[in-house]
């Protein structure tokens, strides 16, 4: 096995990835999941906004107004996604243990077989909106395939998420050495 050494970003990066600060957020499998359904549904959210605003003629700006103020939770929601994996999917590949590496492509693997799923139902359901209304294509297929594209982009964070598992327990914690035990 070839040693790469760690550049500046790569300490940076794994240091902040195993920043154990904010555990609390991720700390069990039901925190973990709430904040994938968060992001989810905060992905989907900012998606719906931004449809509206491109397909709305004539729309004001509040659609813009409303994806600025959903991104930062968006953005939290991601931290703490990122936190719970300790990087899985942001550190590069030198960085990460052989276990890490392993986990990283089952991650992938799985959440490649869910964006085509999600890729050929949203070709079927272009097909079939076609067939009811011709224009109906035209005018949500760029959305739609946006969508995807974004979905494709972070599923296998939610993958990732979904799949962390708890952190092993420390002694001190669960008072190994308090007396009388």
């Amino acid at each position: 096995m070839t040693t790469t050494r760690l550049t500046r970003y790569d300490r940076s990066m794994l240091r902040l990835m195993n920043d154990r600060r904010g555990q609390a957020w991720y700390a069990t499998a039901a925190r973990r999941r709430l904040a994938v359904a968060a992001h989810i549904t905060l992905t989907v959210a900012i998606g719906a906004l931004m449809t509206h605003f491109f397909l709305a003629e004539g729309e004001p700006l509040w659609p813009v107004a409303a994806m600025a103020v959903l991104l930062l939770p968006w953005m939290v929601a991601t931290g703490i996604i990122n936190g719970a994996t300790r990087g899985l999917l942001e550190l590069r590949e030198h960085v990460l243990d052989e276990r890490q590496s392993a986990e990283r492509r089952r991650v992938l693997a799985r959440a490649h077989r869910m964006t085509t799923l999600l890729l050929a139902a949203s070709a079927v359901a272009l097909l079939i909106t076609g067939g009811v209304d011709g224009n109906a294509p035209k005018a949500y297929a760029a959305p739609l395939l946006i969508a995807v594209l974004v979905v494709h982009w972070v599923m296998p964070l939610w993958v990732a998420g979904l799949r962390a598992e708890d952190e092993p327990a420390d002694d001190e914690v669960l008072g190994a050495g308090a007396p009388g035990r």
